[in-house]
């Protein structure tokens, strides 16, 4: 017990270290101005690890009763159980309110894994996009594949098309669908290396839905950049993202048919990569329009916070201790 009481005394220690100064500092700026008050309750949660949680997301190619039933024991229950507008009952998400994280399983070729680790607000987007059995599907920036996991639990598209650019992160995504996919449904699996803005015009009016999980200033994982460089350089880079992700988001648009719809996420809290990249889409863009999702929120608000204040096609998951998930933007488009 003393042992372990040390070992997390040491890695409380290390956690408090690798906080970014420069970072931390640039957040706080630009987040006391957008958010307010509520920043300093969030920035608590972002700045201390050991209070973060994680949900377990069953695998329905892989079902274990044992897992379920460890599940209990250790105090998980359901994540989604309010009147959604889309929750398919193949979907099974776990989690609990004490912080921590169950032990994590390993790829090993040929044998599938039971269960994802993820933040829970992960999978927002995939219950905003309601893909159906038989949709023709695109998951544009797909690693690491968590929510390319999840919609596989959802439903069984007719096509289904994840496109990763990064090399490695690519190569990060095939294994995660090689671990969670059993073969005979694998086969029926896209994976590209496209630029994702090219998609719409190499692919155009293909996809019934198309998830744009975007890469964006990632506020957990820069709060903990360990080279001051490399978090100097993101930061500069950081004014550069909303015009990828606007890039990103008219080449979806031009890929998805006539009454299709698409679902854009990130998980910043920022402004100019959330709403303004958005209504700028709205405003540029007569071809699409907004999609309400508020009732989907008013479902989930048990166990998650959200931003007040947003608009009826989008929502802001906001960290805060016990409901530690986020942060999470989603907001949803319809093709005319």
């Amino acid at each position: 017990f003393l042992l372990s009481l040390k070992l997390e005394n040491k890695t409380k220690g290390n956690l408090q270290k690798q906080i970014c100064q420069v970072v931390l500092d640039h957040f706080e700026k630009q987040y006391t101005t957008e958010l307010g008050d509520t920043w300093t309750s969030v920035r608590d949660v972002l700045t201390q690890p050991l209070c973060w949680q994680y949900a377990v997301l069953l695998n329905k190619f892989s079902l274990s009763a044992e897992l379920e039933n460890a599940l209990h024991v250790k105090g998980y229950h359901p994540a989604f159980q309010g009147p959604l507008p889309y929750l398919p009952a193949s979907l099974k998400c776990y989690i609990r309110r004490i912080p921590g994280r169950f032990p994590a399983q390993k790829h090993k070729a040929g044998k599938l894994k039971e269960y994802y680790l993820l933040n829970a607000a992960s999978l927002l987007p995939v219950l905003a996009l309601e893909v159906k059995d038989g949709e023709d599907v695109l998951d544009l920036c797909a690693a690491p594949g968590g929510k390319s996991v999840a919609i596989l639990q959802c439903a069984y598209p007719g096509n289904f098309h994840c496109n990763e650019y990064d090399d490695l992160r690519s190569r990060w995504l095939k294994q995660t669908i090689e671990s969670f996919i059993p073969d005979p449904l694998i086969n029926l699996i896209t994976v590209s290396k496209l630029d994702g803005r090219q998609i719409g015009d190499l692919k155009p009016a293909l996809y019934d839905k198309v998830l744009v999980d975007a890469p964006c200033s990632n506020d957990r994982s820069w709060l903990f950049s360990s080279d001051i460089q490399q978090a100097t350089l993101r930061l500069v880079q950081r004014k550069e993202l909303s015009s990828l992700q606007f890039q990103l988001l008219r080449s979806a648009i031009k890929a998805l048919r006539p009454g299709g719809s698409l679902v854009y996420s990130t998980c910043t809290l920022s402004k100019a990569e959330n709403s303004d990249v958005i209504n700028l889409i709205l405003n540029s863009c007569s071809n699409v329009m907004p999609i309400d999702i508020s009732e989907m929120a008013k479902a989930v608000s048990q166990e998650f916070t959200f931003l007040s204040g947003m608009q009826k096609h989008e929502l802001l998951v906001l960290p805060e201790k016990g409901r530690a998930w986020g942060p999470m933007y989603v907001a949803k488009l319809k093709k005319v």
